[in-house]
């Protein structure tokens, strides 16, 4: 998340000011600056509504219905382009009994992300989180919030023992395992949560503005909202150190704190070749929806994951083929999902590095402070997590 997201106070709105390609935020308190440089890691919003959680259900029968074949792109801000050693695959019914899913802290700054088989059934867990980069003014590392929490969401998914286990509940678990965490002392996250089922139910968590689109067929079939206090300033789970709190007892205001309960739960059908996007906000104030879409349509299209023809577009049949086999030059881009996920981590890298291409964030800026003259993209942290739906014939067009 880009560092002058504030450690906002709702008395008083966090002032900007911009310059052609540089941005900051005046934060109300002058905290401490972080006498330590960040730590390198990395790990991986919101709906127009709130719905009632219906809780994803867990079959343990993994040879049948609808599959998520993850992958997952990052890059750090300042790093150079993704490469194949900042991407990762997950085929949750490839998993062997001994293989562990991926827990580590890749290079990609404050962002993280997660994915994971739930308990012993047949869902999937993945999503991203983005740590609030204001607290490095606090002499506290935003990405140990932001990885802790990606870590006590596998566990929690991994360790699941429940007939149902909902989005939101998944990310209550995890956020209490993180305040309980005594290494983990002070931070804040956003964080955009998923689980899918094997009969093609999807739920998603949202809060912040990190997000997520469902495509299907070469269109935008939905994407996410973001969750907001003001410009800039994301709902996001935090854990505030009593000095914090004291400062802000003395200077008025109080620091922002949202819970899982706040965030946006919504509901999905998917079926065989959707292709689901989570990503952090390095991506969303650097790339349209829209503009994701053209970079998804053109990997498919090459490929034949989307064909399109006389009666419109359909999907390939080689589409499970390519979440398996190699789909690069000399095997690059091993699996269609990771090939996915770096094309549109790439896409967002070089947009934000563009000081003559406005994106979502620049126009944003321009709307509510025209007199900055701000123009470019938004260099930040960058994750991408993608699931390609994949089906049996029974579910390859499910009654929507």
């Amino acid at each position: 998340m880009h560092p002058f997201k504030p450690l906002g106070l709702l008395t008083l709105p966090p002032l900007i000011n911009c310059s052609l390609n540089t941005c900051k935020l005046v934060p109300v308190l002058q905290l401490q600056q972080c006498p330590t440089p960040w730590v390198e890691s990395r790990c991986a919003g919101r709906s127009q509504f709130n719905t009632q959680s219906s809780r994803a259900s867990h079959s343990s029968n993994k040879s049948s219905g609808i599959t998520y074949k993850v992958g997952a792109a990052f890059s750090g801000k300042g790093w150079r382009l993704p490469s194949k050693k900042d991407t990762f695959s997950f085929d949750p019914g490839g998993q062997v009994a001994d293989q562990q899913p991926f827990t580590g802290r890749p290079a990609s700054g404050q962002d993280a992300f997660f994915i994971s088989n739930v308990g012993n059934g047949s869902s999937t867990a993945f999503g991203v989180t983005d740590g609030v980069g204001g607290w490095i003014q606090s002499g506290i590392d935003p990405a140990d919030f932001s990885h802790g929490l990606c870590r006590y969401l596998v566990k929690n998914a991994k360790d699941s023992q429940d007939d149902v286990l909902g989005a939101q509940e998944l990310l209550e678990r995890a956020f209490q395992d993180v305040v309980s965490d005594k290494k983990i002392t002070g931070g804040g996250s956003t964080a955009c949560v998923a689980i899918g089922d094997s009969l093609g139910y999807l739920e998603v968590a949202n809060l912040g503005d990190s997000g997520f689109v469902q495509l299907r067929l070469n269109a935008v079939h939905y994407n996410s909202n973001p969750q907001t206090h003001a410009f800039n300033t994301p709902y996001q789970l935090s854990i505030i150190p009593p000095r914090i709190l004291a400062r802000s007892r003395i200077f008025g205001g109080m620091p922002l704190r949202d819970y899982p309960r706040d965030a946006s739960v919504t509901s999905h059908m998917v079926r065989h070749g959707d292709v689901l996007i989570f990503a952090t906000d390095g991506v969303w104030d650097n790339l349209s929806s829209s503009q994701v879409l053209k970079v998804v349509s053109e990997e498919m299209a090459e490929l034949q994951a989307w064909k399109t023809g006389d009666k419109g577009t359909i999907v390939g049949s080689r589409l499970e083929d390519l979440t398996r086999e190699g789909t690069g030059p000399q095997n690059d881009d091993s699996f269609l999902q990771t090939r996915l996920a770096k094309a549109i981590a790439r896409k967002a890298k070089v947009v934000s590095e563009d000081p003559h291409r406005d994106g979502p964030f620049a126009k944003e800026v321009q709307k509510f402070y025209p007199n900055e003259h701000y123009h470019g993209g938004k260099v930040d942290d960058i994750c991408v997590v993608v699931a390609v739906v994949v089906g049996t014939d029974n579910t390859a067009r499910p009654k929507l």
